[in-house]
């Protein structure tokens, strides 16, 4: 016994109102028969075929297959059914247009778990219905008849056991009628077991059965006389015919939707560059913003650097009131007796120096400019990052001898001297001559200052010669470690409080913890990072919710495909996987273009508008696996929806 249907209903809710399609209907029917079901309209026969196909389930009621009841079977479980015992040949012929006729004819066997091509079978079977010639032709490309014999030539791919006929000749004129007819009474011959449904007599001649429906009920069934099913020989185990449970990556079924999701973004191209236009704009902009951020914390620590590390400055006056002494009323003046003590706590301090600050007119020629004029020790070259490039710094001699050398920043450079060397040129400085021995690394603006707009003189020649100060404007002091700097901090104010005699509560003085800038710089610019990623990162949201939309279009648009998927054996995880690596596919295209112009407008923003860009390869990775993720959450909705669809109702689907 092939098929055994015992006492099976059916019906359906259309509206508020019951239609039912079967009432208690019990057939058995052999291997090799040539069976034709036949009715009016609301007969049921449709409904007795779809249940026959594993298209559908009955409400009550065993069916059989092989002696095995298949309602007891998971979904998934008689979709590998489907796959490897019916052969689907339907009236609307159900071809994908995108494909050529080859690549719809081995369909089926994306689903079947075994890896290969299978073109040469697809031919195979082309040339059993006569088109083997055109088998690269689309649908579009084909008549009637001729795609009725593709949809034949992709029932027999896979070899099943029953050939399912619905209404195989409704769509077709009488000589491709019987063209088709003829076809499958050949299968019929050499052993198929065919079930056909139609409403023309002359077409159920053609069987060696008929089985009459009305109202849900079989009213007659008759054979010809002196007809027996063709048998096949020996027994089949119901087993054999069962889906293999093998692992989606050894199989073939990953890679054949991989190229059935290329096929279908090719087929749309419109459709599917409006949806990667999205994740291009999105990463992109992840780029572009990440690299701006990147670059801009660059400069930053660029600017630092500049700082110098674990730095303490120390100024006269209140730190509370922008540097206006509160309290006593004075103002702590330091000489170089406080920086040799100061420097004296070597537990703590590495290096100290003094500083001088003015204002300074310099001239070179014919030419003049107005800097900032700062007097500085031998070691704050090497504190505060300014030993020269080009040129040298201070001797310890030229300091002592209050020598008139200058080392100039790249601004007073690019102003006095041009494009000129200022090297050994002697320039004045408030109408002293000094000879410029060197110039100070570029290091950019801080705030709306520009540091490399300075000169920079030996200490004591600023105090005793130019400025005619008797005091330090500063002291700069580097710690040993970043762990000491309260330490120092502690030390260095007890020591001052002690050699100028002031109390306690006494802020005639104040130590900056140059530290505590850097940090509120990298803490701003890391915030000012995260902040442009974020806006980015909504770009990539909205291109996601673009791509769910699109997708959503599709499986509306691709119902009837899906139901030809899950007819010819597709699981729900393969329709739902279909449709998430389509999605995935588009995103990360887009993900990939995306990169390519972040980078390209990254670098046009360096070229043209001068800003500091750094695109860093966390940020491509990060953009490039976001975009896959955004195709992941936003194609799991469709996809789920997509493989939650019933094959009898996707097929219906108008």
């Amino acid at each position: 016994m092939l098929l055994e249907l015992v006492d099976v209903h059916r019906s359906y809710q259309i509206g508020e109102s019951t239609v039912n399609a079967l009432r208690g209907v019990s057939l058995t029917i052999e291997r090799g028969e040539f069976v034709a079901i036949m009715g009016a309209s609301g007969s049921g026969k449709s409904s007795l075929m779809q249940i026959l196909g594993l298209l559908d389930t009955p409400d009550k009621g065993e069916y059989l297959i092989l002696g095995n009841n298949v309602n007891t079977l998971s979904e998934d479980e008689q979709a590998g059914l489907r796959n490897n015992v019916a052969g689907f040949v339907f009236q609307q012929f159900h071809l994908l247009k995108r494909m050529t006729i080859v690549d719809n004819v081995r369909l089926p066997h994306i689903y079947s778990g075994l890896k290969g091509d299978f073109r040469k079978e697809a031919i195979a079977c082309l040339k059993m219905v006569g088109l083997d010639q055109r088998m690269d032709h689309t649908p579009n490309q084909l008549s009637g008849g001729e795609q009725q014999r593709v949809a034949i030539a992709r029932a027999l791919i896979r070899d099943p056991l029953i050939i399912f006929a619905d209404e195989p000749t409704g769509n077709l004129d009488t000589k491709n009628s019987l063209e088709i007819m003829k076809i499958l009474q050949g299968l019929h011959e050499k052993g198929k077991t065919v079930i056909m449904v139609t409403h023309e007599h002359d077409i159920a001649a053609y069987a060696d059965r008929i089985l009459t429906m009305r109202d849900g009920v079989i009213i007659s069934d008759e054979r010809k006389p002196g007809v027996e099913p063709v048998s096949a020989a020996g027994e089949i185990a119901f087993e054999t015919h069962m889906s293999r449970k093998v692992s989606l990556w050894q199989d073939g079924r990953f890679r054949g939707f991989l190229a059935q999701a290329f096929q279908s973004i090719l087929a749309n191209k419109m459709r599917t560059f409006l949806s990667v236009l999205g994740i291009f704009v999105g990463v992109a902009s992840v780029i572009a913003m990440m690299a701006l951020g990147e670059g801009a914390k660059a400069a930053m620590q660029e600017q630092l650097k500049s700082m110098g590390s674990n730095m303490l400055s120390i100024r006269g006056g209140s730190a509370k009131i922008r540097g206006a002494s509160q309290g006593a009323g004075a103002v702590a003046r330091f000489t170089f007796i406080d920086v040799t003590d100061i420097a004296s706590l070597r537990t703590v301090v590495k290096n100290a120096s003094g500083v001088v600050n003015g204002a300074g007119r310099i001239v070179y020629g014919n030419k003049n400019w107005s800097s900032t004029l700062t007097g500085v020790g031998f070691d704050y070259g090497t504190m505060r990052s300014s030993v020269p490039t080009v040129g040298r710094w201070f001797t310890n001699e030229e300091i002592q001898a209050r020598e008139k050398v200058a080392i100039i920043g790249v601004t007073v450079v690019k102003e006095l001297f041009a494009n000129s060397n200022p090297i050994g040129k002697t320039v004045k400085i408030n109408r002293i001559n000094f000879k410029v021995i060197g110039i100070a690394p570029a290091k950019g603006f801080s705030g709306p200052q520009d540091e490399d707009d300075v000169v920079i003189i030996p200490v004591t020649t600023a105090m005793y010669r130019v400025l005619g100060k008797d005091y330090l404007s500063g002291i700069f002091v580097e710690v040993t470690s970043p762990t000491l700097i309260e330490q120092a901090k502690s030390a260095i104010s007890e020591l001052i409080r002690k050699r100028h005699h002031l109390k306690a509560d006494d802020d005639s003085f104040n130590i900056r913890d140059m530290t505590e800038i850097q940090q509120m710089l990298s803490s701003t610019t890391q915030t000012m990072s995260l902040l442009l990623g974020s806006i980015a990162a909504i770009s990539l949201v909205v291109g996601g919710i673009g791509i769910m939309n699109i997708m959503l279009v599709s499986v509306t648009e691709r119902t009837r495909e899906i139901g030809l998927r899950k007819a010819i054996g597709a699981r729900r995880s393969d329709i739902m996987l279909q449709f998430l690596v389509e999605s995935v596919g588009m995103t990360i295209s887009g993900g990939l273009i995306g990169v390519i112009a972040g980078i390209g407008v990254s670098l046009m923003l360096a070229y043209f508008a001068g800003w500091a860009v750094k695109t860093s390869l966390v940020s491509v990775v990060l953009a490039t696996a976001f975009s896959a993720l955004i195709g992941i959450f936003f194609g799991l909705w469709p996809a789920r929806k997509a493989a939650a669809l019933k094959p009898v109702e996707a097929l219906r689907y108008e």
